[in-house]
């Protein structure tokens, strides 16, 4: 006879086994990818001549792999390296391949992915739904089940297809058939899809059942740009619609809000921290683009904050949600391990959109958190280096202080009946 506690975890196994069963049926990304992803920070620059160090070509590829290894980023998760847009000819082989362009890519892409592969990475590639990519080179259209066996004959890991020059109205039918035709090439390949965005920014019913069921990750929004207005553009769309769209995202299956811009031009040390921490409540795949030969240390230690990252890590996969807006701040919440039966451990990230030159103070009890397990949780600040682990009750008062455009992100893991407390800490 299976004890109480033997049938809630047996029950719980079964909940995740079915939910990522109802997910593109790679058994892939349980969670949310990470790596580096071109286009933000590079877009389709192709004048090697002019821009040698920053046009879209085998060597900054090549580069990019070598300082993710060298830099340590691999070591903390980020893993995949993605070519996106202008990689391509206009024009296809006689026998109707895809090819690369030239003088870009000399050495074609099956040396680049196996150069990447050597570094110990994974390989991505970008291409179009329609009948040509958004920046006019050749699209997949006509060409699907060709371009699924090319990439997996090319040592492809992680395709993202982006829904230019098409029917919105056909996306509900072309962007599963070239699911299924990845899977087909029996290569593991990350699926990442562009098509709720498309739909979403002509006012259709997106169908998210069928797009959860057929794409690891998908765009629900349109591009992220280079400004703290465009980080927040997303957010507050991401925090309109979490209703919807969060009960979709969980192992195998996540919205994207697009890349990290991390270690580039527009955001502050202060607003980086913001987007990390966001990403990390959303369950975000994390892709930064950015040089990363120029990126500074602080930004660096931003982008490689374990801590972080280990939110948007955990296991659950659940997908955290804006709960309250208060004097300016906002208040983010995301369940996380450790969990004991109804109570879940949270990350809560405490948002500054308030432009006044000091920091501001702001207090709340757990319990109008939604925190209420009676036995406490542990309180870490994840950004805060000389933090001590504080224990607090439900009805403790939690008190922070967050900078002007500025987040303060917390870690509230459960105390279990059966932890032993000795003094103030674990």
């Amino acid at each position: 006879m299976l004890s109480y506690m033997t049938k809630i975890r047996v029950w719980l196994c079964v909940l995740v086994a079915c939910k990522i069963t109802l997910a593109l049926n790679n058994g892939l990304a349980l969670t949310p990818p990470m790596g580096w992803l071109a286009w933000q920070r590079f877009r389709c620059t192709i004048d090697c001549d002019t821009f040698p160090d920053e046009c879209v070509s085998e060597q900054l590829f090549m580069t990019t792999a070598d300082l993710l290894v060298s830099e340590g980023y691999d070591k903390v998760g980020y893993k995949y390296v993605v070519i996106d847009d202008c990689w391509m000819m206009h024009n296809r082989t006689a026998d109707g391949k895809l090819q690369a362009d030239e003088k870009r890519f000399p050495h074609g892409i099956k040396a680049l992915a196996d150069y990447v592969h050597s570094k110990g990475l994974k390989f991505g590639i970008y291409e179009s739904v329609g009948t040509k990519s958004c920046e006019g080179y050749a699209g997949i259209k006509g060409y699907e089940k060709i371009d699924a066996q090319t990439f997996a004959e090319w040592g492809v890991d992680y395709v993202k297809l982006d829904g230019c020059y098409t029917d919105e109205r056909n996306m509900d039918t072309n962007f599963p058939q070239f699911g299924k035709y990845l899977n087909e090439t029996g290569r593991p390949m990350i699926y990442s899809c562009c098509w709720p965005f498309y739909q979403e920014g002509k006012g259709m019913q997106v169908n998210y059942t069928l797009v959860s069921q057929s794409c690891n990750l998908w765009r629900n929004y349109g591009d992220i740009q280079e400004s703290y207005a465009s980080l927040f553009d997303v957010l507050d769309n991401f925090a309109v619609k979490q209703d919807i769209w969060a009960q979709y995202a969980g192992p195998g299956q996540w919205n994207d809000p697009d890349m990290l811009l991390i270690g580039n031009f527009a955001l502050s040390h202060e607003q980086s921290q913001t987007q990390m921490a966001l990403w990390a409540i959303l369950a975000a795949p994390l892709f930064m683009s950015n040089k990363l030969s120029t990126v500074q240390p602080n930004f660096k230690k931003i982008l490689q904050n374990t801590e972080v990252i280990g939110v948007n890590q955990d296991k659950l996969g659940i997908q955290g949600k804006r709960i309250y807006k208060d004097q300016g701040i906002e208040i983010w919440t995301k369940p996380v391990e450790p969990k004991e039966i109804e109570h879940y451990s949270y990350a809560i990230a405490f948002v500054s959109r308030r432009t006044m030159g000091t920091p501001f103070s702001y207090n709340i009890t757990l319990n109008n958190l939604g925190l209420n397990n009676p036995n406490g949780y542990k309180i870490k600040n994840l950004y805060d280096d000389n933090t001590t682990v504080k224990i607090l009750k439900p009805d403790s008062l939690l008190k922070v202080k967050v900078n002007p455009s500025g987040v303060v992100l917390i870690r509230a893991n459960i105390i279990s009946k059966y932890d032993y407390i000795h003094g103030p800490y674990f």
